[in-house]
């Protein structure tokens, strides 16, 4: 199968400071791909390189012929700025303006669409709804409805389940399925191991640098996981937090 993705000897960083380095590898178009590892060991850096927003230092990061606009990012929630005045179907709305534009008109077609991807995440009826009265699991289902919306060949989720209920969670990984069942590209950044070992097929463990990549079964071992907690407390002065996260993963 091609490679969606290429990393050529990436490293990855702000002001000069290496977050991910030395990254080599690929990943098969329609693969669904978890990313593991302790706090601090460069997954959402890792992510945020993928989609652009983070340039390497050093390296390369080749899309397998795709344009950067072909990508859905999911950021982490604490990310989004939940203050900002908008309703769930306006937020939702903009996994269009691909197609129509920053300031694009909402025609009878995009809004189905709409109402479509708000349904398809179980918020029927939420439409007018500020954002900012949505609970933990209600936002990520509108996240999950923008990424539905932009209909992306590549699918970057960044902690896509993290503080949300099990009925939620159950949900949104279903939608993960579909996507890759459609053959899509679907990277995840997740700290549930079970959910890894029984969802996902491929692991890459990362901390700073790669430790393991390839089939779930075979990088997601103990012996990986404590590499991984080694691994974080050389390059992370806050190491008791690091060993903390990844004893944790391990047991």
């Amino acid at each position: 199968m091609a490679a969606q993705l290429q990393f050529h000897n990436v490293t990855l960083g702000y002001d000069r400071h290496p977050a991910v380095h030395h990254l080599k590898g690929e990943v098969a178009s329609g693969a669904l791909v978890a990313v593991i590892g302790p706090n601090g060991a460069g997954k959402s850096t890792l992510l945020r390189g993928i989609v652009g927003i983070v340039k390497p230092l050093a390296g390369s990061i080749h899309l397998g012929g795709i344009d950067a606009r072909d990508i859905a990012y999911l950021p982490q929630s604490a990310e989004i700025d939940r203050s900002f005045p908008i309703s769930v179907f306006d937020f939702v709305g903009t996994g269009l303006w691909r197609g129509t534009g920053l300031f694009g008109g909402i025609g009878k077609t995009a809004r189905k669409k709409i109402l479509d991807a708000i349904a398809a995440v179980g918020l029927s009826g939420f439409e007018n709804r500020p954002i900012e009265t949505l609970s933990g699991g209600q936002m990520q289902r509108v996240l999950f409805a923008r990424v539905l919306l932009q209909d992306a060949r590549l699918i970057v989720l960044d902690e896509p389940f993290n503080a949300i209920d099990s009925k939620t969670t159950t949900d949104l990984l279903a939608l993960v399925k579909r996507w890759h069942g459609e053959g899509r590209t679907v990277l995840a950044a997740l700290h549930d191991l079970e959910m890894v070992r029984n969802h996902f097929s491929e692991t890459l463990v990362l901390a700073r640098g790669p430790v393991a990549w390839g089939p779930t079964s075979e990088a997601l071992t103990p012996e990986n996981l404590m590499v991984a907690m080694r691994m974080c407390e050389a390059f992370d002065d806050s190491a008791a937090a690091c060993a903390d996260d990844a004893h944790s993963q391990a047991a």
